[in-house]
């Protein structure tokens, strides 16, 4: 009899089945599955331990924004533009003109207060030898009153003797009452005159009237001087669109917009959890959304007085029995140092790190 197939059931004669493959390698390595359970736990662990590693001693927010100093240039004298000398986008220096107003009115107003000027020194030289000033008035005056004493003492002598009647010797005594009184005036003219011709402590030296005049012609002249409007500081024109040659200047009015040269900062609105180590001084990073690449050096510069909030137009009214707390945000300044690479755009968006644990510093 032929030797019993192994491979074959002793019962049904059937071959038996053989074990898999896969099932014999899991069955002889357990510790592989177990491996994989652990592996994946503590590589999440160990990341968020990292992640939470780099963001110890620092401080960030994307709630930040590119300032620059900008100055309003409008004009102190009114009238029509002439001449523009910029336009949007340039850079011009400090005292470059900018533009220029009509200045023939305020030429024309120098040569009144000249004329001013001339007619107020014409009057001093007629006061000067008026007679009221000279004490000619005066001396006729006083003969007049020595003429009434004289016929006075006549008609009184003729008086006493009868030759005379009450009503000339009325008369007479009249006389020197009126010669007496025309001296007093005679004196109170002179004494006016003088006056006139007086100048006071605030302009010695000088007569009023032609002060004034003096006033108006330096008046006009600066006004002259004003229909030139320069730049205050060096930096870039915006908001040009107003600066049209016969467009009228209202005076005070902003006719274009300065944008100052190294006068650029970020404002960062932090959170007001975000400050407790936050200090004046400390290093920051500055990144910006238009320019990826670009990463400047910073420094903490001032931390605000106050919550965006609080400064607000109108500010928040917490006194309601629906309040939900919201955390504020602080606006910090950020002081740019160093050169950037890229120009610098008031009002890009930024992204801020600020090193509290001085891990910043060079």
């Amino acid at each position: 009899m032929a030797d019993a197939d192994p491979a074959r059931s002793p019962r049904t004669g059937a071959a038996a089945p053989l074990p898999a493959p896969q099932e014999e390698a899991t069955s002889r390595r357990p510790w592989l599955r177990w491996s994989l359970m652990l592996a994946v736990p503590m590589a999440l662990a160990i990341g968020a331990f990292a992640y939470w590693q780099s963001l110890a001693g620092k401080v960030s927010t994307d709630n930040a924004y590119l300032k620059q100093d900008m100055v309003s240039v409008s004009a102190e004298v009114g009238g029509p533009i002439i001449e523009a000398m910029v336009k949007d986008g340039s850079e011009v220096t400090a005292g470059q003109l900018l533009f220029r107003i009509d200045p023939e009115p305020f030429r024309l107003q120098i040569a009144e207060a000249n004329a001013a000027i001339a007619g107020a020194q014409a009057n001093v030289i007629a006061l000067g030898s008026a007679p009221e000033l000279t004490g000619t008035d005066i001396e006729a005056a006083r003969s007049d009153v020595a003429f009434a004493e004289a016929r006075f003492e006549r008609v009184r002598a003729l008086r006493e003797k009868g030759f005379s009647t009450k009503a000339d010797f009325e008369a007479a005594q009249q006389a020197v009452v009126q010669a007496r009184e025309s001296v007093r005036q005679a004196q109170d003219r002179q004494s006016e005159a003088r006056a006139r011709l007086a100048s006071g402590p605030a302009v010695p030296g000088v007569n009023p009237q032609v002060a004034a005049a003096e006033a108006r012609r330096a008046n006009a002249r600066l006004s002259l001087r004003r229909t030139e409007v320069r730049a205050p500081a060096a930096g870039r024109i915006a908001q040009a669109d107003r600066l049209q040659i016969g467009q009228q200047v209202v005076p005070n009015l902003p006719v274009l917009t300065l944008v100052r040269e190294n006068s650029t900062y970020v404002e960062a609105n932090f959170k007001e959890t975000d400050l407790a180590d936050m200090a004046v001084g400390q290093r920051a990073e500055i990144r910006f959304d238009a320019y990826p690449e670009l990463v400047l050096k910073g420094r903490v510069a001032t931390i605000g007085a106050g919550t965006g909030a609080e400064f607000s137009v109108l500010p928040a009214q917490n006194a309601t029995g629906n309040w939900v707390k919201v955390t504020q945000r602080v606006p910090v300044r950020i002081a740019i140092e160093g050169k950037s690479a890229r120009r610098l755009i008031a009002g890009l968006s930024s992204e801020v790190t600020v090193f509290t644990d001085n891990r910043g510093k060079r």
